[in-house]
């Protein structure tokens, strides 16, 4: 992922049902976009919102199946 423009390694391999992740970024829309798409190669069905953690932008994924 790149929302922006900066390459993140997120961890997709190990986010199993019922868990999540939360990415860093300023381009909420973009990074949303990319991490659906990324999912949906996957075959997963996510959930994925805006949010700020500890003072910091940026989106969770929760994978749901």
């Amino acid at each position: 992922m790149n929302p922006d423009g900066v390459e993140l390694q997120v961890p997709w391999d190990s986010l199993r049902v019922g868990y999540s992740v939360f990415i860093p970024c300023v381009d909420t829309e973009k990074a949303k976009t990319q991490a659906k798409a990324l999912c949906a190669m996957r075959g997963w069905k996510v959930k994925v919102a805006d949010r700020i953690e500890r003072g910091c932008l940026g989106i969770r994924v929760w994978r749901m199946a």
